[in-house]
C-alpha cells in the first residue's frame, strides 16, 4: 500500500507550523514582555532564559516555509503575493531581534538601552505580522485561474486586527508562563503578575476572535454547525472537545498562577494553543489557500514528494534529538550567576 504523499507533506507542514507557534513563540513572548521589567538584571535573565533555544526554534519556520513551496508550489505562488507586506515585516522583526539579542549583550552602556528596546520592538512586530498573515488565511485569498487575484491589502481589515493583537498577547502568555518555569524569586513573581494579565486578555480575544470568524466566513460557521440564529448540536457536539481543550488549558493557567507553580501555567498556556490550532485546522482543511485550492491540488509531483521525503525522513529525526538534547542540557532554573553568555 502506498503512502498518501500529499497528505502526509500536509501533517508535516502542520506540524512543523505548529512547533513554531509554541516553540518561538513563547520567546517572542519574552521579548514582548520586556519593557514591564523592572531592571536591567532582569531583562539580562529574561533573555538567558531563551538563549540557548531561541535561533533553533525558528528551525521550523523555515521547515515550514520550505515545505510549502517545495511540497505545494501552486499554494506557495498564492500565499506570498496575498501577503507580501505582512510577510517582509514578519522578517524584519525576526531580523532586529536577532541582531538586537547579540548586540545586547556586547553593547556599552550607552547601547545597552537602545538594543533592548528593538528586541523588543522586533519581538512586537514579528508576532503582530503573524497575526495579520493568520487573520488573513482565515478570511480566506481571492484566486482567479490559479493566480492570486486580490488587492495588495487584503489582509488588512478589523478582522486581521483583532486576531494580530490576540496572537502578542497568546505569545505574551507563553512566555510569561516560561519565565514562571525558568526563573525564581522577584521575576517569578513578576512572570507570575504578566501571565494573570496576558491569561485574561487572551481568553477575551479567543472570545471576540471566534465569534467574529463566524460572522467572517460562512463557510468556518457551517462547519461549527453555525445556523445565523444558533448552534446545530448534531455538528457542535462532536467538534466541542476543542474548545473545551482552549477552556482546559486557561483552568490551568489560571489554577497554576494561584498557586505559584512553576510548570503547569506553561502546560495549560500549550493547551490553549493546541485548542486554537485544532480549531483553525477545523475551519479550513483540506484547503491551503483558503477557500479555493486545497492541499491535494496544490501538490507537487509525486516523484517529487517522495524524494524530499526520503531526505527529511533522515534529517527530522536529527533536529528533532538535537532539540532536545539542547533543552535537557540548559534544563533547570536560571540565575543571574548562570548566564547563558
Amino acid at each position: 500500500m502506498s503512502l498518501d504523499l500529499p497528505l502526509v507533506w500536509a501533517g508535516l507542514i502542520a506540524v512543523a507550523v505548529l512547533l513554531y507557534v509554541l516553540l518561538d513563540g513563547f520567546d517572542l513572548g519574552v521579548g514582548i514582555l520586556f519593557p514591564f521589567s523592572h531592571s536591567r538584571e532582569d531583562r539580562d535573565v529574561m533573555m538567558n532564559t531563551i538563549a540557548p533555544v531561541w535561533d533553533g526554534n525558528e528551525t521550523w519556520l523555515v521547515l515550514g516555509g520550505g515545505g510549502l513551496l517545495a511540497a505545494f508550489p501552486l499554494a506557495y505562488s498564492i500565499l506570498m503575493p496575498a501577503f507580501y507586506l505582512p510577510v517582509i515585516l514578519m522578517l524584519a522583526g525576526l531580523i532586529l531581534r536577532g541582531v538586537a539579542f547579540e548586540f545586547r549583550f556586547r553593547g556599552q552602556r550607552r547601547g545597552r538601552p537602545f538594543w533592548t528596546a528593538m528586541f523588543a520592538l522586533g519581538s512586537i512586530l514579528a508576532a503582530f505580522a503573524q497575526g495579520l498573515i493568520l487573520g488573513g488565511f482565515i478570511q480566506g485569498v481571492e484566486v482567479a485561474d490559479s493566480r492570486f487575484a486580490g488587492g495588495t491589502f487584503d489582509w488588512f481589515t478589523p478582522y486581521t486586527l483583532l486576531v494580530a493583537a490576540g496572537l502578542v498577547c497568546g505569545y505574551a502568555l507563553l512566555g510569561a508562563t516560561w519565565l514562571m518555569w525558568k526563573t525564581s524569586d522577584a521575576l517569578h513573581g513578576d512572570a507570575r503578575r504578566w501571565a494573570l494579565f496576558a491569561g485574561v486578555l487572551t481568553a477575551l480575544f479567543l472570545l471576540g476572535v471566534s465569534l467574529s470568524t463566524l460572522v467572517v466566513h460562512p463557510l468556518v460557521a457551517e462547519r461549527w454547525g453555525w445556523t445565523g440564529d444558533g448552534f446545530d448540536l448534531a455538528r457542535f457536539l462532536p467538534l466541542s472537545v476543542v474548545p473545551l481543550l482552549g477552556l482546559a488549558g486557561l483552568a490551568t493557567v489560571a489554577l497554576g498562577v494561584a498557586r505559584a507553580s512553576h510548570v503547569w501555567p506553561f502546560a495549560g498556556a500549550v493547551l490553549v494553543f493546541l485548542s486554537g490550532y485544532a480549531g483553525l485546522a477545523m475551519g479550513f482543511f483540506p484547503y491551503v489557500a483558503p477557500y479555493a485550492v486545497d492541499f491535494r491540488q496544490a501538490a507537487a509531483p509525486d516523484n517529487a514528494l517522495g524524494l524530499m521525503l526520503v531526505g527529511t525522513a533522515a534529517i527530522l529525526p536529527l533536529i528533532l534529538a538535537y532539540t532536545g538534547w539542547v533543552y535537557w542540557v540548559f534544563r533547570g532554573k536560571v540565575t543571574p550567576e548562570a548566564g547563558y553568555h
